[in-house]
C-alpha cells in the first residue's frame, strides 16, 4: 500500500516537473521508470523489515544483490532512450560492486571504514556520473539516477553489510527531530546572513517563477534534498565521521569540529575549484548540522536543517 502510494507521488511530482520545465511527454515518460525503479530501491532501504529480511542473506549474496540492484536503472533508461553504452554499464557495475562488497573482503576497522568514506567521496567529487549517464533534455539531469544509486549502495552497504548502528537511520524525521532541525536552521540563519555578506558569497534575489511555481519548487526542493543530499551527506558526515571523530579525539567537540572542516573541505570542488566562500559556508552550515545530530541523536534532525538550508539558497540566493 505504501509503496504504491509512493508510485502515485512519484508519477504526479513528475508530471508536475515536466510541465514546469516543459519537458517533452515523450522523453518523460521514457526517463519516469528508471527513476522510479530508483525510488522503489529507496522504499526498501527506509523499510527496516524489509532491511532485516534482505540482512538474514549471506554477506556476498546481500552485495550481489546490491550491485546488480545499481545497474538496474541505468538499464532502464538507457535502452529506453536508445543510449546504452557497455562502457557506462562495465563503470556502474564496477563501482557499485566496490562499495557493495567492500566489507564482504576487507574486515570492519577503522581504517577500511576511513577508505571506504575516501573512496565514496571520491566518486562523488569527480562526478564521474555525469559522462556515464547521456541525458535526453537539458532540464532531466539522468546523472541523477547515479548520484541516487550512490548514495543508496553507499548506505546499503554501510546499514546491512557493516551493520552500524546508533544512526538515527530513517526517511521520516519524528516530532522531536522536526522541531530540533528547524530550530537549529533558525540559529543558522543569522550567522549564514553575515557571513555571506562578509565573504561575498550570494546574493538574494526574488523568485521569477510567481509565487505558485515557487511554492511547488520549494516543496518539491525541500523533500529532494531531505530524502537524498541530506540523507546522504548527514548519514556519511554526521552519523558515521562526527561519532567516529568524537571517539577518535575523545571530545564531542573536538568531533564535531574536525568534522565540519572536513565537510566544508569538500565542497571546495563546487563549481569551481577552488571554491572558498561555498566551502566556509558548507563548513560553517556543518557545524549546525553536526549540533542538530549531537542533540537529537539522530541524522534525522540534521537532515531537516541540511534540507531547509538549501532549499531556501535554492530558492531565494544566487552565487
Amino acid at each position: 500500500m505504501i509503496l504504491a502510494l509512493l508510485w502515485v507521488v512519484c508519477a504526479i511530482a513528475a508530471f508536475l516537473y515536466a510541465r514546469l520545465y516543459n519537458i517533452p511527454e515523450a522523453t518523460a515518460l521514457r526517463v519516469f521508470p528508471a527513476f522510479l525503479l530508483e525510488a522503489t530501491f529507496f522504499y526498501f532501504l527506509a523499510r527496516e523489515p524489509i532491511r532485516a529480511r534482505l540482512e538474514r542473506l549471506p554477506r556476498g549474496g546481500l552485495a550481489c544483490g546490491l550491485a546488480l540492484a545499481a545497474v538496474a536503472p541505468y538499464l532502464a533508461a538507457s535502452f529506453a532512450l536508445g543510449s546504452f553504452e557497455w562502457r557506462s554499464l562495465v563503470w556502474i557495475g564496477a563501482l557499485a560492486a566496490a562499495a557493495a562488497f567492500w566489507y564482504v573482503v576487507l574486515p570492519h576497522k577503522p581504517a577500511s571504514d576511513i577508505m571506504f568514506l575516501t573512496f565514496m567521496a571520491v566518486v562523488w567529487l569527480t562526478k564521474v556520473f555525469h559522462g556515464l549517464y547521456l541525458s535526453p533534455h537539458a532540464k532531466v539531469p539522468l546523472e541523477a539516477l547515479g548520484q541516487l544509486m550512490w548514495f543508496r549502495t553507499g548506505i546499503f552497504a554501510m546499514v546491512s553489510v557493516r551493520r552500524v548502528k546508533g544512526l538515527g537511520f530513517g526517511f521520516w524525521p519524528k516530532a522531536r527531530e522536526w522541531r530540533i532541525g528547524a530550530a537549529y536552521y533558525v540559529l543558522f540563519v543569522p550567522v549564514a546572513a553575515g557571513l555571506a555578506s562578509w565573504i561575498g558569497f550570494a546574493k538574494f534575489k526574488t523568485p521569477s517563477l510567481g509565487w505558485e511555481r515557487t511554492s511547488f519548487l520549494a516543496v518539491v526542493t525541500f523533500f529532494g534534498v531531505l530524502w537524498v543530499l541530506a540523507l546522504g551527506e548527514e548519514f556519511f558526515f554526521r552519523g558515521l565521521l562526527q561519532q567516529w571523530m568524537t571517539a577518535w579525539v575523545h571530545s564531542e567537540w573536538g568531533g564535531l569540529i574536525v568534522t565540519s572542516l572536513l565537510f566544508g573541505s569538500v565542497h571546495l570542488w563546487y563549481r569551481a575549484f577552488p571554491n572558498w566562500r561555498f566551502a566556509a559556508m558548507a563548513g560553517t552550515a556543518g557545524a549546525f548540522y553536526g549540533l542538530a545530530f549531537r542533540q537529537a541523536s539522530s541524522i534525522r534532525a540534521s537532515m531537516v536543517t541540511h534540507a531547509l538550508v538549501v532549499t531556501t539558497w535554492r530558492i531565494f540566493f544566487s552565487g
